[in-house]
């Protein structure tokens, strides 16, 4: 996770403000309503929908055959010109969104009155990757909850925005912040940190929803043993290029005291199977970026999928996909939970991926055994060209592929929706020790004015990995992507244009000009039988997209 030469830390100072709008009343969600959002065709409890992570609204009254008709509804407005990738979260009468900075907005979600307004109060230090996004909040019980970017996790009233409790969660001088929604789960809340662009060890921790208190931490870099298994090929099968007879010796003379600083953050909301009471999520790239050698080994558990215990955080199981990255093709995009064909075309249990390096990654859920990966979604030209001191090129680059944004899927279809990111770039590497908590990058990459940046948004068939269709698009995807059960796709565009697809074809349907980046999850509710769709038009840092402060939402007339 990245931004080319748009690595920002930024200090701001905030206060809470509670506005309590007259008549305002909820019920406390319950886990009960939490475990049952797959069905939930009112609500849309999580910011991925459910704890699958699924992104598909199980309501069809829009639908192939009238969403040409959708329009606007309202749009509303937050004091907070940035970039914005919030997936609100909407629960009995009320939306939930948060900007960049760590303001949270409770509104109707009907007329987008403004019901209260929260302001995170910063620390002193704050230290982050990619701009100062944040993706959402977690409701349960009476409270809502939000990572910020002085690394703490908030508790909030819902009714009123009042302040509950916070929690430090990592210290931010040393590079750790908070970007993800969390999730919350049986009286937990479990997040992740960002980091790995600074030398930090990465952890997913979960905290108690009613004080805060830790729970336990599962750290991303083992301290022992995060030298791997020495793979010579990725998952795909390609040779990655390693000189691993060189990252031994480095091994030998360096020792193995440098997990401390080795990377690997968790960007994205973990998934969670209530079954076998287990949370999935994918781990970041090691530190620094570029520059193996400070980091010899396969340095575990960066670039994989994992699966730990959600009541313990004890280790079940993991897969990686890249072995000792230096081209900062991390595991962000957040894993789904769902069915697929095994190898003998047995419908079994699986967890997916999408990777940066432009495949769909199926595994067996109870297991972690790759089942298969899709075909490349895009081009994948110069796979796994090393980066040098003039710069080499490579195509994908070093935001994919699917980058942070959440994938969707369809069960009746089979399929699954990816936005990607091509953006060819050179790779430049130079020497570079830890600078203790400042960016540690191992030298940069760069896009290529010359080049073509673009963007597609994929289907890919879960049950034989193959590309089903495709959309291009001018400006490279990143935000992610909404399935409906009336059989469509939504998704948006750097350039203002949100869309939506027909689910089996990929035939563009209806389009909207927002007049800023659509770089944030669609998401979908009904209230009083009407149903409407929601996106955050706001830009994107990372990409450099237009900025912008608003929630546009659309209904049919």
């Amino acid at each position: 996770m990245h931004t080319f030469g748009k690595k920002l830390s930024q200090t701001i100072a905030c206060v809470a403000v509670g506005v309590l709008s007259a008549g305002f009343a909820q019920a406390e969600v319950s886990q009960a309503q939490l475990s049952a959002a797959e069905k939930d065709a009112n609500n849309f409890l999580h910011t991925n929908a459910n704890y699958a992570n699924s992104r598909y609204y199980p309501a069809k009254q829009i639908n192939t055959s009238n969403v040409a008709s959708l329009r606007p509804a309202f749009t509303f407005q937050t004091e907070v010109l940035e970039s914005m990738e919030t997936a609100p979260v909407v629960v009995d009468g009320t939306m939930y969104l948060t900007t960049s900075y760590n303001h949270v907005y409770a509104i109707d979600p009907v007329t987008g009155k403004q019901k209260w307004h929260y302001k995170h109060k910063m620390g002193p230090v704050t230290t982050y990757c990619c701009g100062p996004n944040n993706r959402g909040v977690a409701i349960s019980g009476g409270h809502v909850f939000m990572g910020t970017l002085d690394a703490k996790l908030v508790a909030l009233d819902a009714k009123t925005g009042k302040l509950a409790w916070e929690t430090q969660i990592a210290d931010p001088e040393l590079g750790y912040s908070e970007t993800m929604a969390p999730v919350a789960v049986n009286g937990r809340i479990l997040i992740g940190t960002n980091g790995g662009e600074y030398g930090i060890r990465g952890f997913v921790k979960s905290f108690d929803a009613k004080d805060g208190k830790l729970q336990w931490t599962f750290y991303t870099i083992p301290d022992k043993g995060h030298e791997g298994v020495w793979a010579v090929n990725d998952a795909s099968g390609r040779n990655m290029h390693r000189d691993i007879a060189a990252e031994k010796e480095q091994l030998a003379k360096h020792g193995g005291d440098f997990y401390k600083t080795l990377g690997g953050g968790v960007w994205m909301t973990p998934a969670v199977d209530l079954e076998t009471n287990t949370a999935f999520f994918v781990v970041g790239n090691p530190s620094p970026d570029l520059y193996g050698a400070e980091r010899p080994g396969d340095n575990l558990y960066t670039d994989s999928i994992v699966a730990v215990d959600l009541n313990t955080g004890k280790y079940k199981w993991h897969y990686q996909y890249v072995a000792h990255d230096v081209w900062d093709v991390d595991a962000v995009s957040p894993v789904i939970l769902t069915e697929a064909k095994d190898k003998n075309g047995k419908m079994v249990k699986v967890a997916i991926h999408g990777g940066k390096t432009g495949f769909v990654y199926v595994h067996d859920r109870a297991t972690g055994e790759l089942i298969r990966l899709s075909e490349p979604m895009v081009p994948i030209d110069g796979m796994w060209t090393l980066p040098t001191k003039e710069g080499a090129k490579m195509m994908l680059g070093a935001n994919g592929g699917v980058e942070w944004s959440p994938m969707a899927i369809n069960p009746d279809t089979r399929l699954v929706f990816a936005a990607n990111l091509l953006q060819p770039m050179t790779y430049h590497v130079e020497p570079s020790k830890y600078p203790g908590g400042k960016l540690w990058l191992g030298g940069a990459f760069k896009t290529i004015p010359s080049e073509k940046q673009s963007g597609r948004l994929s289907a890919v068939n879960l049950d034989t990995g193959k590309v089903a269709w495709k959309f291009d698009t001018d400006e490279p995807l990143i935000g992610g992507v909404l399935a409906t059960a009336g059989g469509l796709v939504f998704n948006g565009e750097a350039n203002g244009l949100f869309r939506a697809f027909d689910a089996k074809n990929g035939k563009k349907l209806w389009e909207y000009q927002t007049g800023a980046g659509v770089n944030a999850p669609p998401v979908s509710y009904t209230v009083n039988g009407k149903q409407y769709i929601a996106v955050a038009a706001g830009g994107n840092n990372q990409i450099d997209a237009k900025r912008g402060n608003s929630v546009v939402v659309f209904a049919l007339p």
